[in-house]
């Protein structure tokens, strides 16, 4: 009979900072462009050249650490890790071991379990390594330095996690925290939020922790749960075989999904760890961290609770609209503007959603103003147009950011109030439809419904609904 296990997760994230420039030189941060043009002296590791530590590095990692309830060390320094891999143009890496700049945080999660908090060891700076490009119509490598020293801050959890579930929430919590900052757009597909999974299984109930894989090349939510319900698995099978789990790193290939050996995990003196010589320690002063403290934005914990006082919405409307900041903005500027949150919350839920997954974007890519949603609303609000069309000037704005009152002015959108000639439209519908008139005439609602949509096709969409209702009832 085989035993119960239990999973042991702790993870490693690393996150690219949004600074224009990197860690220790001027070079551009910016994704993309052609390989080794973002490089200088300094970040493809030349003889001689100095590091210069970049300013909105430590505020970006204080204020990750502030939001997530961490001590700040005031006196933090940077120390040098030791190791050759062809992407890593000085054979070291600039980071912290010894005293990194945030300690003993935490964070909240929610899953269908339950609430609870997920431990924060630490959180600390350091560059990034370049990247390999590999080629196998030449079978050959090429190395991009573009990356190289783009700035990181790398948060290393506490081995609080017991499922995929709890890591799926850990990583969104972290997300939105960072994107809410504005320190990090957070994206896992372009690599600026990469997660590195430490698993271990024990017995259930047991206290020693078992021998722990770490695996890489996770970039993808869905890619971390299948990975780790597979290492589980792997795990669990070995120690039923009786045979001992070998402590590695492990990458991950989501497409075969399996997971294969990279190396054994090296411990820390196996870098060779020793401080930084080229730069000085780093002192935050207590006026500089209220500077931090000062600027730290409404972080969406505090939305949510806000917005069903303030706005009164349904918990659902609230939770859709601060999962995304880009989304929280819009919705909050837009309802300042018309006075009408619950209206607001209904086209960006709706509409704005349904637009969103048509075209493959994601909230943040939304770019239409919010005085030009309001005005849509306006619109439809004081009947000057009708629903269907509103919904064609939705997708306009949407799109193009258009302004709503030209357009319907320009495509001659504006709602039909001419009753007398309704009338006669309706007149017709009438006559057409003589079964849905008696329906109607013997208590069946629904054969209204069909009237009224029958006018709106043959008015094309144009006319005011409420008014083809009212004039309906009236002369059946």
């Amino acid at each position: 009979m085989s035993k119960d296990y239990e999973t042991v997760i702790g993870l490693e994230v690393h996150v690219e900072l949004a600074t224009k420039t990197k860690i220790f030189c001027g070079c551009s941060t910016a994704f993309g462009g052609a390989p080794n043009t973002h490089v200088c002296p300094v970040c493809s590791g030349m003889p001689g050249a100095l590091p210069v530590l970049n300013k909105k590095v430590v505020e970006y990692a204080a204020a990750v650490g502030l939001a997530t309830h961490c001590t700040i060390n005031q006196n933090c320094k940077f120390d040098r890790k030791n190791y050759f891999y062809p992407d890593n143009p000085q054979n070291y890496q600039i980071s912290q071991l010894y005293e990194p700049i945030c300690q003993n945080g935490y964070v909240e999660i929610e899953t269908e379990a339950g609430s609870k908090k997920v431990g924060i060891h630490e959180i600390h700076m350091e560059e990034d390594a370049g990247k390999l490009i590999h080629d196998d119509w030449q079978d050959c490598s090429y190395v991009d330095y573009n990356r190289s020293g783009v700035p990181l801050i790398e948060i290393v959890s506490e081995p609080d996690m017991r499922s995929a579930d709890e890591v799926i929430a850990y990583l969104d919590k972290l997300r939105l925290i960072i994107q809410y900052l504005g320190a990090s757009d957070c994206k896992l597909q372009e690599g600026s939020m990469r997660a590195d999974v430490n698993l271990s299984v024990r017995e259930a109930g047991s206290a020693k922790l078992g021998t722990r894989t770490e695996m890489k090349n996770l970039n993808s939510f869905k890619a971390i749960a299948r990975a780790i319900a597979n290492e589980r698995q792997r795990q669990i099978d070995l120690l039923e075989e009786g045979r001992p789990v070998v402590q590695e790193t492990r990458r991950w290939d989501d497409n075969q999904e399996y997971s294969y050996a990279m190396r054994s995990k090296e411990d820390a003196q196996d870098y060779r760890y020793f401080p930084e010589p080229d730069l000085v320690p780093v002192v935050i002063s207590d006026q500089w961290l209220q500077e931090i403290k000062s600027r730290q934005p409404e972080l969406r914990d505090e939305k949510l609770r806000r917005y069903k006082t303030e706005y009164q919405i349904p918990d659902y409307d609230a939770r859709i609209l601060t999962s995304s900041k880009k989304m929280a903005d819009l919705f909050e500027e837009t309802a300042a503007i018309c006075k009408k949150p619950k209206k607001v919350s209904n086209w960006l839920m709706v509409e704005a959603m349904r637009l969103l997954k048509e075209e493959n974007l994601e909230p943040e890519d939304l770019s239409f103003s919010p005085a030009h949603l309001a005005a849509l609303i306006n619109l439809t609000e004081e009947g000057a147009i009708s629903g269907t069309v509103a919904k064609e000037v939705f997708e306009a704005v949407f799109r193009e950011d258009v302004d709503p009152v030209s357009y319907v002015e320009e495509k001659g959108l504006k709602a039909d109030t001419d009753a007398d000639a309704l009338k006669k439209i309706l007149e017709q519908v009438i006559a057409d439809h003589p079964q849905s008139v008696t329906d109607y005439r013997n208590g069946k609602e629904k054969a209204l419904g069909f009237l009224v949509g029958q006018t709106m096709k043959a008015t094309r969409g144009k006319a005011n609904p409420a008014m083809i209702n009212q004039m309906l009832r009236e002369m059946l």
